[in-house]
């Protein structure tokens, strides 16, 4: 039986040197070899008889699927670096936690000013999976916002609200507790777009104060403090994952 081939930078991205977005970066860019002949475009299959080469160096074998829950402070960009020379969040880990592999990603972001649970894989199809709207893992979050927002207001956002051309839906408020200048809030999204709730307050007139996710799916943050980091068991990851990435 012939070898199904598999499209050359999703067998870069399982490797776990990169994200298969990189990956295609790298292709164009004339950095990967297949049996020692430069590829130029990512329309390219590839089975495990070919060897792969990317800037001259073997690709590895996939190494197997891993996820850690890591509690981003705030303060941190999620990118592997920042045009403005801020530190990121992975120069902190890398810092922190010298034996994690050389090369992770983080599923989804958090904007530097926000906190809480960030998950991180050595697997860049996993990435690229559970950020995907269509997964419909629930992101929750706890939102400190300055002053006093309408219950009902709120809760009409489950409607969804368009703003400046891009629609939010499925986002669930709820009214948790009104202290003297300030609300806590749940918020719970399907989507999770960039900045998604900081602009929702916003263009309802409230100022967020502070925001942390509490958890991605069946991935909770729990009693994990800032800068800690745990991995996931196997067993779980197969339970909520299936074999595809386990």
């Amino acid at each position: 039986m012939i070898e199904k081939g598999e499209r050359l930078a999703k067998v870069m991205a399982r490797a776990g040197i990169c994200s298969r977005r990189k990956a295609e970066e790298l292709i164009l860019q004339g950095k990967v070899s297949v049996d020692g002949t430069t590829i130029l475009t990512p329309a390219f299959n590839v089975t495990s008889c070919n060897v792969v080469k990317v800037d001259g160096t073997l690709l590895p074998q996939k190494e197997q699927t891993r996820l850690w829950k890591y509690h981003k402070p705030a303060g941190f960009i999620c990118s592997q670096g920042d045009p403005q020379g801020r530190e990121t969040v992975f120069d902190e880990i890398a810092k922190r936690f010298p034996h994690l592999p050389p090369y992770i990603i983080s599923i989804g972001r958090l904007d530097f000013n926000s906190e809480g649970l960030l998950l991180l894989t050595n697997d860049g199809n996993l990435s690229r999976h559970l950020e995907l709207p269509s997964t419909g893992w629930v992101r929750r979050y706890r939102v400190r916002v300055k002053g006093h927002p309408d219950p009902e207001q709120m809760a009409s956002l489950k409607d969804g609200i368009t703003i400046e051309g891009v629609h939010y839906t499925n986002v669930i408020v709820t009214v948790e507790k009104k202290e003297s200048n300030s609300t806590l809030l749940t918020v719970k999204l399907s989507e999770g777009k960039n900045r998604e709730i900081r602009r929702i307050m916003q263009h309802l007139g409230y100022h967020v104060m502070s925001l942390m996710r509490l958890s991605y799916g069946p991935f909770l943050l729990g009693n994990l403090g800032p800068n800690e980091l745990a991995e996931i068991p196997q067993k779980f990851l197969k339970e909520q994952l299936g074999e595809k990435f386990s």
